[in-house]
């Protein structure tokens, strides 16, 4: 078992299969000239595999799939044909787009749940903030994976003058659709041009649902992310992640591997252990990833210190999240 020096046990890896995306979210990766990483920086399938098979062997229980869009990865359906032989629950975060052309590998895979990020229901502001024309393609596959039986979570960023404006639609679609939606916290990360104002907290957006909506409170999971409710007569939830507002640090059991094969226990923390690097020079990883977990901050990888009011991008250090892995 993985466990940090504060008693957390750690057993839930989330993987970048790339830092590559067919979209250009504002917030997240908004030039087109972008640079990714050369294929020789990143994590080979063969690679994937090894490594996840050390944390597997070390407790890990639970692995999800990210970006950059993991499904534009090239060798995506082998590499999950290959992690789904492992004994873990295995997971995506997408933006949706290719969905259908995966469908099958999915359900093979024995995948059951799957994130979608979608951060309006509007058309045109689709387009606005990712720069793709493609949001009846992602609406069409949110449904198609409804169809199959997938458990569908839909991860919006709620970013001040942006998710006022859709919150309470957001809410209704929950009222005939068994989807789960989860209002973000917008944090800040190098590049994504972030700013305290720029935070509405859970808070504030539980008093407008209220204004509008006889809710009750859902039972939490154990490690939850995720402040959980649900419209009285309404199919869904919705959930607020207060990653600024109020940590859930105490209980985190997170990983990350990026896509160019570096371990970051915290997804704030800079510290990061080359474990591809270390597996390319033949060395063991096992005691590496030990002596990451135990190197672990308490909160929000030692940052934000003073406050997520008082802090501004200058004064973090850590990638851009198109960088770590969504």
């Amino acid at each position: 078992m993985l466990i940090d020096k504060h008693h957390r046990v750690h057993d839930y890896l989330r993987i970048s299969l790339t830092d590559s995306c067919n979209f250009r979210c504002s917030y997240c990766m908004p030039d087109e000239d972008t640079p990714c990483l050369p294929q020789s920086h990143l994590m080979s399938e063969n690679e994937i595999i090894q490594i996840a098979k050390v944390f597997v062997s070390l407790g890990v229980t639970k692995i999800r799939l990210t970006g950059g869009e993991p499904m534009v990865r090239k060798g995506f359906a082998s590499i999950l044909k290959e992690l789904a032989k492992l004994p873990v629950e295995l997971t995506m975060t997408s933006n949706g787009v290719l969905i259908d052309k995966y469908l099958a590998d999915l359900k093979t895979s024995g995948m059951k749940s799957v994130n979608i990020s979608l951060d309006t229901l509007d058309k045109d502001s689709f387009f606005t903030l990712t720069k793709r024309n493609q949001f009846d393609k992602v609406w069409e596959n949110i449904n198609l994976l409804l169809e199959h039986n997938f458990r569908v979570k839909i991860n919006v960023v709620a970013i001040k003058g942006k998710v006022e404006k859709e919150l309470l639609d957001f809410i209704q679609i929950t009222k005939k659709l068994p989807l789960h939606v989860r209002f973000i916290e917008f944090m800040p990360f190098d590049g994504n041009r972030w700013d305290s104002s720029q935070v509405v907290t859970a808070q504030q957006m539980l008093q407008t649902v209220m204004e509008e909506y006889d809710i009750v409170k859902l039972r939490d999971e154990p490690h939850a992310t995720a402040k959980k409710f649900k419209a009285v007569g309404h199919e869904g939830t919705f959930a607020f992640i207060t990653t600024m507002s109020e940590h859930f640090c105490g209980s985190c059991n997170r990983m990350r591997l990026t896509a160019d094969g570096k371990m970051k226990n915290c997804l704030f923390g800079s510290d990061e252990m080359d474990l591809l690097g270390e597996l390319r020079k033949g060395n063991e990883l096992l005691p590496l990833i030990i002596a990451s977990i135990r190197s672990k901050h308490k909160v929000m990888g030692g940052q934000f210190s003073e406050g997520y009011q008082n802090t501004s991008t200058t004064s973090l250090q850590n990638r851009s999240m198109i960088k770590i892995g969504g």
